[in-house]
């Protein structure tokens, strides 16, 4: 491997003869496969023969721990500094860390610290399963709840306080927090749900007092604050050429997926989940697995979109063996997540400065129901294309439609009475 990386003779004899080189050698390896360039590799190699020559691997075979890496870390540093070859302790020491911590763990010789305690674990675990059993939540909203119930959690325990000991005061003051840290109504609101169903639950367990549940007030939310607020259709176009005359392969990626999240009106999970076996090219149908849901929808392929994903999948997608469609463009090659794919919309729309209050990937979804609206098809019909599951989830795109909405109010009502 080392012969491929290095043209001289002299490096790659200092390779090969440094401790551990069957081991070092397995990692570039396994990186070659994952889709890594060759300068990276270099790079990588050449950060493991210092790793190996800062920490002591030899000593009875035991597991290397973070503080050791760290130490290393630190000493390295100080090295590349006095020796004139770094402009700062910061990279140094980070690049030492995670080469380090990478290559240890890919050879089990990583000493696992113990998982840190999480506040409230005990109550929120059960009320999780209880979720996803009784209350029939998809795993997505019980994560919501789960994150914002393990931030009320730290709270409490920074107070001192107990569950057994909690009262709706409490309850409160935690909210109150939240506003002084800055958060919109719409997020409290979110917490303060999970917070009222979680003690509804608690109550009847026995777990703390009764009537914390009934007592807990949601912030008020304004008409118009929850409306979709997506981008023009015609910086959506704007958005999707702007990839087609790209000739990189994440703007071939990216035409692909902006196509799904606009057209289909699809979410970024939904997108991410995407794989090669849900594309059914001899009857062009798409199939979307929603998990919020828990079902499937099938979708009529549209000629544009399948002839984006398969110049992707011709052109751009990396060889490997994940069978989702999208995966990232650098090594590690591994599939797109949701966060990630959000991140990419929004420096796209940063990019070309489109106009939008709101932007990621929902933002296109309610770019598509706008269009949808605009074009008069009923509630109905634009619900179950965007996978609603009733037309409460629909109406609030009805609060948009001011054309729509104008021609309503001046209707006759005249020869009706």
């Amino acid at each position: 491997m080392f012969d491929q990386l290095f043209r001289y003779g002299k490096i790659i004899d200092r390779h090969r003869q440094a401790p551990f080189v069957v081991e070092r050698e397995r990692l570039l390896q396994h990186c070659a496969g994952q889709g890594m360039a060759k300068n990276t590799l270099t790079s990588l190699a050449t950060e493991l023969l210092v790793v190996v020559q800062r920490i002591d691997l030899t000593a009875n075979n035991k597991p290397v721990t973070s503080q050791q890496i760290h130490a290393a870390a630190e000493r390295w540093a100080r090295h590349q500094c006095r020796q004139g070859r770094s402009h700062g302790l910061r990279w140094s020491r980070e690049r030492f860390v995670q080469v380090a911590t990478a290559w240890l763990k890919f050879m089990d010789r990583l000493e696992i610290a113990e998982p840190k305690h999480v506040p409230g674990e005990r109550w929120i675990k059960p009320f999780v399963e209880y979720s996803l059993d009784e209350r029939g939540l998809s795993i997505h909203s019980v994560r919501f709840d789960s994150h914002h119930l393990g931030k009320f959690f730290e709270w409490l325990a920074s107070q001192n306080r107990t569950l057994a000991r909690c009262r709706l005061k409490d309850v409160d003051a935690f909210v109150e927090s939240l506003k002084q840290k800055g958060w919109c109504r719409v997020s409290i609101a979110r917490s303060v749900e999970a917070l009222r169903a979680f003690f509804r639950y608690a109550e009847r367990s026995g777990w703390c007092t009764a009537g914390i549940a009934a007592g807990i007030e949601r912030p008020r939310l304004y008409r118009d604050e929850g409306l979709p607020l997506g981008p023009d259709w015609s910086d959506v176009e704007r958005l999707i050429r702007h990839c087609n005359e790209g000739t990189r392969p994440q703007d071939i990626r990216d035409q692909a997926i902006l196509e799904l999240l606009a057209i289909y009106g699809l979410r970024a999970g939904e997108v991410t989940r995407l794989r090669l076996e849900d594309l059914n090219w001899s009857q062009d149908r798409i199939l979307v697995t929603r998990p919020k849901q828990r079902r499937s929808h099938e979708y009529p392929l549209l000629l544009c979109v399948g002839e984006s994903i398969l110049r992707y999948l011709q052109k751009a997608r990396p060889q490997c063996g994940f069978r989702e469609v999208f995966l990232t463009s650098k090594a590690p090659i591994r599939p797109l997540t949701a966060s990630g794919l959000s991140t990419m919309v929004s420096d796209r729309f940063r990019v070309l400065d489109v106009r939008s209050l709101r932007s990621g990937a929902h933002a296109l979804r309610h770019a598509c129901a706008g269009r949808l609206i605009a074009q008069g098809l009923s509630l109905k019909q634009i619900g179950d294309h965007l996978g609603h599951r009733s037309a409460y989830s629909t109406r609030t795109y009805a609060k948009v439609d001011l054309a729509g909405l104008r021609e309503v109010a001046d209707l006759s009502l005249g020869g009706l009475l």
